[in-house]
């Protein structure tokens, strides 16, 4: 048996986050099977009852994968209820290239790339750069509140 992982999100808006997280981690969004023109219509044909289907789902990508087939597919999943506490699991997006190099490049590295994701609708919460600590990190929250560090 292979086994394969799936990061299942819950969310309000799937399109917007597959578009956010698409950005933020180059993964592309993934295109409905055999040929249907959305995911909605693949779920109908499927068997899917239309009324099992919230308004809207599906007529959006809602799931982003990784274009060199290492990471895991990750699914926005629509649910009526917010995001109302701290995450329990979050993405680290390791960009730095870890402590054997200098902090200076790491720390250019992440700036990079919190600038890239704040343009595509992140938020800063706060910078982890205590003087003297050889370590440098941005915690920061997707649009609809998920938090992930830039390390």
């Amino acid at each position: 048996m292979e086994l394969t992982l799936q990061v299942t999100i819950d969310c309000a808006d799937p399109g917007r986050m597959a578009a956010f997280w698409s950005e933020a981690l180059g993964y592309v969004p993934e295109p409905p099977p055999g040929g249907h023109p959305t995911w909605r219509a693949y779920w109908l044909a499927a068997g899917v009852p239309a009324e099992e289907l919230p308004d809207g789902a599906g007529e959006t990508p809602e799931s982003v994968v990784d274009p060199s087939g290492r990471g895991p597919r990750i699914w926005f999943q629509q649910v009526p209820e917010p995001k109302v506490t701290k995450n329990r699991i979050h993405f680290d997006l390791k960009v730095g290239g870890g402590s054997t190099v200098d902090l200076k490049l790491r720390t250019e590295r992440v700036d990079a790339t919190v600038e890239r994701v704040v343009r595509a609708g992140a938020t800063v919460v706060r910078t982890t750069d205590e003087p003297g600590m050889d370590h440098y990190a941005v915690l920061l929250r997707d649009p609809e509140g998920n938090e992930f560090c830039v390390v």
